[in-house]
């Protein structure tokens, strides 16, 4: 709980180049996530070449965020993998947290970039994926210069007992 609690989107990176082990640790944690008939059906590109980080840069407004990184993290959809397209869009998402988690473990920052998927047909020409693979999202990772502080809403405005409208 203390992870989950204290990890928060990380959106400005120092420039140490973030170790192989812990790229690894990272990569791990998103293939032991859960899908539906243990599809698992994702794939990753691991990006670390700086002029690559660039023209997947200049794919978001959040350019800077992704040059602020030295290390992108791709997660695809694999179609090729897919059974249930809700379930596993939902596998995904629960393989991106993973990642997440882990980076935070490990002492990185990391942040999952969405807007980028406007132009995920770019993104994809750039890392070579083939056309089975959709873009779900890129992950920035990096060695954090800064923490970020946040709050969620109490548990009686979201959670219900029962019934919608019966607080829990």
């Amino acid at each position: 709980m203390d992870t989950i609690r204290s990890r928060r989107s990380i959106r400005k990176f120092g420039d140490a180049s973030v170790e192989d082990e812990k790229i690894d640790i990272i990569l791990d944690a998103g293939r032991w996530a859960p899908s539906g008939m243990n599809n698992q059906p994702w794939q990753f590109i691991v990006v670390k070449d700086g002029e690559t980080i660039e023209e997947v840069a200049g794919c978001t407004t959040y350019g800077d965020i992704v040059r602020s990184a030295n290390l992108l993290i791709a997660v695809f959809l694999d179609r090729d993998r897919m059974y249930d397209g809700t379930k596993d869009t939902m596998a995904i998402g629960a393989c991106i947290q993973n990642m997440l988690l882990a980076a935070h473990s490990v002492e990185l920052g990391a942040v999952w970039l969405g807007e980028i998927l406007n132009r995920r047909e770019k993104v994809n020409q750039i890392l070579n994926a083939p056309d089975s693979l959709k873009l779900m999202a890129v992950i920035a990772i990096g060695y954090p210069v800064e923490r970020a502080t946040s709050t969620r809403k109490a548990l009686s405005e979201i959670a219900h007992l029962e019934q919608y409208g019966h607080p829990y």
